[in-house]
């Protein structure tokens, strides 16, 4: 919850001429609140950087005020939208079951959902991560066809690392995405499994961004404080190309 449609133009007139070139090895996407939507989508039209939403309701339409469904954000031009983040799941209750269901109505509107898991500190510590992350991925893509899943991008994100400035080691990081993997492999085939983005989410910055970029089964970031920063955002995005 950062920023004003006020702001958005100036940011992108910032960002872009510190990552030329980088379509033609790195897909970006700038996911805002639901009210900076349009001018988001406005402001880098035409740049090759996708817009996607923070949040939508599981539900089509009906009684839910308050709530912006996916065909809402789809009509928009929205082309991603986050679901499960873990502030989401913290703050407001989302289940896996919700995040479940907002999943397949993500897709059933056309869009591509980022589906966040990740343990929190204390799973860390008493060694469930593994089990733990293996149980929301297989939650959430529960009835996704291999047709649909290979829309669905994977975002592990460990609770105790986002906000903090603690950051998950490359190797650490990197073991949770490879089972992660292993999962979709398990799910789908292997082909699917490699096919398909999982990304870091965990204070990814421009320090970090190149180390954990560099792991196998780390594809992307799902960056949060960093991306307000126009310079901190284009170094992430331009240790992509390494």
């Amino acid at each position: 919850m950062n920023m004003l449609s006020s702001q958005v133009k100036a940011f992108s007139d910032q960002l872009l001429p510190k990552i030329p070139g980088f379509k033609d090895w790195c897909e970006a996407v700038i996911c805002a609140p639901s009210v900076l939507l349009p001018s988001t989508i406005e402001s880098f039209k035409n740049t090759g950087i996708g817009v996607g939403a923070q949040n939508m309701s599981q539900h089509i339409s009906g009684a839910y005020t308050g709530e912006i469904s996916a065909g809402m954000l789809s009509e928009l031009g929205v082309g991603y939208v986050i679901v499960g983040h873990s502030e989401r799941r913290a703050y407001y209750y989302e289940t896996d079951e919700m995040v479940k269901e907002k999943a397949h109505a993500a897709l059933s509107a056309g869009l591509r959902p980022i589906v966040c898991v990740g343990e929190s500190f204390k799973q860390r510590e008493i060694g469930v991560t593994n089990d733990f992350v293996t149980m929301q991925v297989k939650a959430a893509l529960t009835g996704i066809s291999k047709e649909q899943v290979c829309k669905v991008i994977i975002a592990y994100e460990p609770i105790w690392a986002i906000g903090t400035g603690m950051t998950a080691t490359p190797d650490d990081a990197q073991n949770v995405c490879a089972v992660i993997r292993k999962v979709l492999a398990a799910l789908y085939d292997n082909q699917i499994a490699q096919a398909m983005t999982i990304q870091y989410g965990g204070s990814m910055n421009d320090n970090n961004a190149a180390d954990l970029l560099a792991q196998p089964d780390i594809d992307g970031g799902l960056i949060g404080g960093a991306s307000l920063k126009p310079e901190s955002f284009a170094a992430i995005v331009n240790a992509a190309n390494q």
